[in-house]
C-alpha cells in the first residue's frame, strides 16, 4: 500500500472481522439490514419532497429531479429486499419509525424551500456514500459481486449529492445546522438499524 492509500484506509471505519462461527453471516445481516433501511428511508424522503413540490408553480424541474432520484433509490431498495430474502435476514424493526422520520424530513425540508430540500439530499447522501465506501472495502475480497453492486449504488448516491450542491444546497437557510442535524440523525439510524 502507498502512504495515500494507508491514510484513506485509516480514515475508514472498517470493522475488524469478529472471531467465532457464524460471525461473517451476522455481519452480513447487519450490513443488509442497514442498507435496506437506508434505501427505504431515501425513497420516502424523495417521495415526500416531491409531494410537497410537485404541481407548484416553477417547481417542475425539481419535481422531475426528485422523481428520477426516487427511482434510483427504489431500484436500490428492491435489490436490498431481494438480498434480505436470499440471505434470510429480517429487516430492521425500526422500519415504521424510519418511514415516519423520512417522510417528515422530506416534507419538512421541502416546505422550507427548494434549497433546503437540496441540503437534505446533500447531507443524507454524504453519510450514505461514506457508509457504502466502508462496506465496499470490507466486502471487496470475500464478496466481489456485492462490492460491485455497492460501488454502483455509491456512484448514484454521489451523483445525487453533487446535483444537490450544484442546485444550491449550501444556500439553504441555516445550512450548517440543518446539514449537521441530518447527518447526526443518519449516523444514528445506521447504528440502530444494524442492531435492531
Amino acid at each position: 500500500m502507498t502512504q495515500a492509500s494507508d491514510t484513506v484506509a485509516a480514515a475508514r471505519r472498517i470493522p475488524l472481522p469478529r472471531p467465532g462461527v457464524g460471525q461473517t453471516r451476522a455481519r452480513m445481516a447487519e450490513m443488509l439490514r442497514v442498507d435496506h433501511a437506508g434505501e427505504f428511508a431515501a425513497v420516502h424522503i424523495y417521495r415526500a419532497q416531491r409531494a410537497v413540490l410537485e404541481g407548484r408553480k416553477g417547481k417542475a424541474a425539481i419535481a422531475a429531479d426528485l422523481t428520477e432520484m426516487e427511482g434510483h433509490e427504489a431500484v436500490h431498495l428492491a435489490r436490498f429486499e431481494a438480498l434480505l430474502t436470499e440471505n434470510r435476514v429480517r429487516p430492521t424493526a425500526m422500519i415504521p419509525l424510519w418511514k415516519l422520520a423520512a417522510t417528515a424530513l422530506g416534507a419538512g425540508t421541502a416546505l422550507i424551500n427548494e434549497k433546503a430540500a437540496h441540503a437534505c439530499t446533500e447531507a443524507v447522501e454524504s453519510v450514505i456514500e461514506k457508509h457504502y465506501a466502508d462496506q465496499i472495502e470490507e466486502v471487496r475480497e470475500r464478496d466481489p459481486e456485492l462490492a460491485a453492486e455497492l460501488t454502483k449504488f455509491r456512484e448514484e448516491e454521489l451523483a445525487h449529492h453533487d446535483h444537490a450542491i450544484e442546485h444550491g444546497s449550501r444556500e439553504a437557510p441555516a445550512y450548517r445546522l440543518l446539514s449537521s442535524v441530518i447527518k447526526v440523525g443518519c449516523k444514528a439510524a445506521i447504528k440502530i438499524s444494524e442492531r435492531i
